[in-house]
């Protein structure tokens, strides 16, 4: 992207579910960002005074260009961009923006990291970090569950798929809890074409103690939510945060691969609820 450009600010023009003919040599105008405040009106978010830290966490797995002789290098890449940039990055352009380095050359990784955070940086309005790492390094990824309690096997009548806030509640007389629950039954849309993200989602809190059965019919009512997955992480904090009004809190997702992408958005009331780096089963 080129920062003097202009910005478009809805997900209705994004390369989203259209044809698009896939570039092979580098191409940042392809980024496409979007307005977060534009959603964030919706839940009653002053975007000068948000009442969350987090960030939106990025796996790429589909990197690649040529060496200086011609030669792919593979590599893998991961980007952070902070909740507080005044932009999200659309998922599809930025797979057709990476897959844009397939036929450019470059003398070293170190010179594609340093593009490659320049550009997202401009798209998002925000510094983003970025780690990249070649194939060659032989980089680890370690996938874990939560350590905390998973809600999913609780015997539940459900018939509500669009998100409820009214179904969370806390347990009268349950007293002041500090606990981790997670659910693997996350389902929204894609708010363009409709089509499913599947994730994990996480709750840590401290504070009155919230029923499981109410939170677990909740992240399930988003099953024909249409939301971004920044968006709906958003939303089920700030549900969370009016309804059962936690001391501290954190919500995090982290949703199964597409398009060589995974994203892992978290939101919470302190920086020190970092969720950690572990990867979903499914991803």
């Amino acid at each position: 992207m080129n920062p003097t450009s202009p910005i478009l600010h809805g997900a209705e023009r994004s390369p989203l579910g259209q044809p698009v003919a896939y570039r092979d040599t580098y191409a940042p105008e392809l980024l496409f960002p979007i307005d977060r405040q534009l959603k964030r009106d919706e839940l009653g978010i002053d975007g000068s005074r948000l009442p969350f830290v987090g960030a939106d966490l990025w796996n790429a797995y589909e990197l690649s260009w040529l060496n200086p002789r011609g030669k792919p290098v593979v590599a893998l890449a991961r980007f952070e961009v902070p909740a507080t940039s005044p932009r999200l990055i659309e998922s599809k352009s930025l797979k057709l923006y990476l897959n844009a380095f397939n036929q450019s050359r470059f003398a070293s990784a170190g010179e594609i990291a340093t593009l490659i955070r320049t550009d997202l940086s401009a798209a998002a309005g925000a510094p983003v970090e970025l780690v990249l790492t070649p194939l060659s390094a032989q980089p680890q990824r370690a996938a874990a569950y939560p350590a905390g309690v998973c809600i999913d096997e609780l015997d539940i009548d459900i018939d509500t798929y669009q998100p409820a806030p009214e179904l969370l509640a806390t347990v009268a007389g349950g007293g002041e809890v500090e606990e981790t629950l997670y659910s693997h039954l996350l389902k929204s849309n894609c708010l363009v074409t409709g089509q499913p993200d599947w994730g994990m989602v996480g709750v840590r809190y401290r504070g009155a103690l919230i029923d499981r059965a109410g939170l677990l019919r909740y992240i399930v009512s988003f099953r024909q939510h249409n939301e971004f997955h920044e968006q709906c992480v958003e939303r089920i904090y700030c549900d969370l945060l009016s309804r059962c009004r936690p001391a501290a809190l954190l919500v995090w997702a982290r949703y199964t691969r597409r398009g060589g992408l995974d994203i892992n958005p978290w939101r919470a009331s302190t920086a020190q609820m970092h969720p950690g780096d572990a990867m979903e089963i499914r991803q």
